[in-house]
């Protein structure tokens, strides 16, 4: 599990990075606040929620910091959807935040269950 937790911690930064690049190209190009602070809020509370589990008081602490960031990922994909549908972000970056993002859901959910079992 070492190896999977390594690797969410940086996956997790990674894209918290793109999602705040994402926020700042949006804001630039006056797109309505509401969605971008939407996104950012979902998409940095991912690798939040993640560091946060570092410091879990229990096995069950840790298993609700993930789940938290399981959720948030799951939020940022619709706020995704919701840009790309909207023309608001281009295929090709859509593709690519989706690829990171369903490879941190995996990787939770992967996190999760071996922290269940």
């Amino acid at each position: 599990m070492e190896e999977r937790y390594n690797k969410i911690l940086d996956i997790s930064f990674t894209f918290g990075v793109r999602i705040v690049k994402l926020f700042q190209y949006l804001i630039d190009n006056k797109v309505n606040p509401t969605i971008p602070t939407q996104i950012l809020r979902s998409g940095t509370s991912i690798g939040a929620n993640v560091n946060e589990s570092i410091y879990a008081q229990s096995k069950k602490d840790f298993i609700s910091k993930m789940h938290i960031a399981l959720k948030e990922s799951n939020e940022t994909k619709y706020w995704l959807r919701i840009l790309h549908a909207s023309g608001y972000i281009k295929d090709k970056e859509f593709e690519s935040m989706m690829e990171d993002n369903n490879n941190i859901i995996g990787t939770l959910v992967n996190i999760i269950k071996s922290a269940k079992a």
